[in-house]
C-alpha cells in the first residue's frame, strides 16, 4: 500500500470508529489521531503525546486493527508514534466538551434568557449573528455551561471549534515562542469556525497575551469566524486590557448572567433532581431555595449535600433534614456588616436621584414613591428592623404601609426584570458600601 494513502485509510477508519465508540471517549482519544505509514502490514498511527498511544495500545488496539482489517481486506498489525508537532499544541487541542452541558440541560429564567437566546442564534448562523457574543457574570452562573453548550452543538454539525481558557491560551502562546512554533501556534487558531474562550479577564496585564489575542480576533472576525468569550466583568470594567481590543467586545453583543431569582432556583433544582433520579417534595426544594441564592454551582451542590445526608441518616428529605444538612454551610458564609436603614435610604436615593428628605416626606410623584416602595421593601428584607421601626425611618408610616410596599415589590421582581435588575444593582451596592466602610 502507497504510503500516502495512509491518512485516507486512517480518515475511514475515525469514521466507522466513531460508531463504535461513544462520543467523548472519541473525541478523548482518538481526536488529533493521524494515519502515518502502512508498510509490510503494519500501520502505523500517529498519536499527540505518550499518554494517548499507550491508552489506545492498552485499551482500543484489537477494535482498531479489526477495522483497519475490514477496510484493507487483509490482517493488520498496529503500532502508534507520537507525533511531536502535535505534542506542543495538544492541551488547547482537543474539544473536550461536557456532555451534561448542553442547551437541554441549561435552566433558563430572566436573569440569563438573553445570554442563552444568543447562544442559540449564533449556532444557527455562525460568524454573522452577535460576533463577538461577550458573555459576563459572577462565578457559577453558567457561564461555561453555555460555552460548552455551543461547542457541543457545533460539533454535531462538523464545524471546526475550540474552547479554550485564557489561562491556556497564554501557557500556549508561551510554550509556542520557547519552542519556535508561533506558526504553528497562530495556523491553528485562525483555521477555525468557533473559538470560544474561557476567562478571558485572566489575561489582564498579560501584554505578550494581550498583543496575540488581539490579532488572532482580528483574523477570525475579520473572516466571519465566530468568536464567544466568557468574563466575571463587563467589558468597560477591563480597565487594564487596552481600548482597542476592549472596544472590541462590543462590537456583537454583551449579555449578561446575573444570580437567578426564587424561580429560576426553584427550576433548577427540580432539573438536577429529575437527573439525578432523586425525588423531593416542593416544600423541600423551595427550602434550599430560599437558602442558597448566590449562583447556580452552590445551588446544586446544596442539594447533593441535601440528598447525601438523608442517606446517611436513612431518613426521607424533609426541610428539617434540609436544614440540618445545610446549617455549618450557613455558618461558614463570611458574615458581612450589617445594613442600615440609612444606608438604604441614602443608596436608593443616589440610585434614583432624589433626596433623603423627599423618601421620608409626603412627595407622591412616581419616581419617588416608588424609590420610598423599594427602601422600605430593602429594609424588610436586608435589616432586622420590625415593620414599626421600619415605618418610623420612612418618616412615620404604617406597619401596613410597609407590608403594601413589601408585597408590591416583591410581586414586580418576580414578573418585571427592569425592577429586579434595579433591586439587585442596590443590593450589590449596599454590600459594596458595608464592605467597604468595615474592611
Amino acid at each position: 500500500m502507497n504510503v500516502r494513502t495512509a491518512p485516507e485509510i486512517w480518515e475511514t477508519a475515525l469514521g466507522e470508529l466513531q460508531l463504535e465508540v461513544n462520543r467523548i471517549n472519541f473525541q478523548t482519544w482518538f481526536y488529533n489521531t493521524t494515519g502515518v505509514c502502512f508498510e509490510n502490514g503494519i500501520f502505523t498511527v500517529g498519536v499527540p503525546n505518550t499518554f494517548i498511544g499507550e491508552y489506545l495500545e492498552k485499551n482500543q488496539k484489537s477494535l482498531i486493527e479489526r477495522t483497519l482489517a475490514g477496510i484493507l481486506q487483509s490482517n493488520v498489525n498496529l503500532n502508534f508514534c507520537v507525533r511531536g508537532y502535535n505534542t506542543r499544541l495538544q492541551p488547547a487541542s482537543l474539544p473536550l466538551f461536557n456532555p451534561r452541558y448542553t442547551f437541554d440541560t441549561f435552566v433558563v429564567g430572566d436573569s440569563n434568557n438573553l445570554a442563552f437566546a444568543a447562544a442559540e442564534k449564533i449556532i444557527e448562523n455562525p460568524g454573522r449573528d452577535y460576533n463577538p457574543l461577550f458573555v459576563h457574570g459572577g462565578h457559577g452562573l453558567g457561564k461555561t455551561h453555555l460555552l460548552h453548550a455551543i461547542g457541543n452543538m457545533a460539533i454535531t454539525r462538523n464545524l471546526n471549534v475550540l474552547c479554550v481558557s485564557a489561562e491556556n491560551y497564554t501557557n500556549e502562546m508561551i510554550t509556542a515562542i520557547r519552542e519556535k512554533t508561533t506558526d504553528e501556534f497562530r495556523r491553528k487558531y485562525r483555521a477555525l469556525d468557533i473559538l470560544l474562550v474561557d476567562d478571558i479577564q485572566f489575561i489582564a496585564g498579560k501584554e505578550q497575551t494581550e498583543e496575540s489575542f488581539y490579532h488572532t480576533f482580528n483574523e477570525l472576525h475579520g473572516n466571519n469566524k465566530q468568536i464567544v468569550v466568557s468574563c466575571d466583568r463587563s467589558p468597560r470594567a477591563l480597565t487594564t486590557f487596552k481600548e482597542r481590543l476592549r472596544s472590541r467586545f462590543e462590537w456583537g453583543l454583551v449579555a449578561d448572567l446575573q444570580p437567578p431569582d426564587f424561580k429560576t432556583r426553584v427550576a433548577v433544582l427540580k432539573a438536577k433532581a429529575a437527573r439525578d433520579g432523586v425525588e423531593l417534595q416542593s416544600d423541600v426544594i423551595e427550602y434550599i431555595a430560599l437558602q442558597i441564592k448566590e449562583n447556580i454551582r452552590q445551588l446544586e451542590g446544596s442539594l447533593n449535600r441535601v440528598v447525601a445526608y438523608s442517606k446517611l441518616l436513612r431518613s426521607m428529605v424533609t426541610p428539617e433534614v434540609a436544614a440540618r444538612a445545610l446549617d455549618d454551610l450557613a455558618s461558614k458564609k463570611p458574615q458581612l456588616p450589617p445594613v442600615t436603614p440609612g444606608l438604604i435610604i441614602e443608596t436608593v436615593a443616589g440610585m434614583f436621584q432624589t433626596t433623603l428628605s423627599d423618601i421620608k416626606g409626603r412627595r407622591r410623584d412616581e419616581n419617588t414613591a416608588h424609590a420610598r416602595q423599594i427602601c422600605m421593601y430593602l429594609m424588610r428584607e436586608e435589616t432586622e428592623a420590625s415593620l414599626t421601626e421600619i415605618g418610623k425611618e420612612i418618616g412615620g408610616r404604617s406597619p401596613a404601609t410597609i407590608s403594601y410596599a413589601h408585597e408590591k415589590v416583591t410581586e414586580g421582581i418576580n414578573n418585571d426584570p427592569q425592577l429586579r435588575r434595579q433591586v439587585f444593582n442596590i443590593r450589590q451596592q449596599l454590600h459594596i458600601s458595608t464592605s467597604a466602610n468595615n474592611p
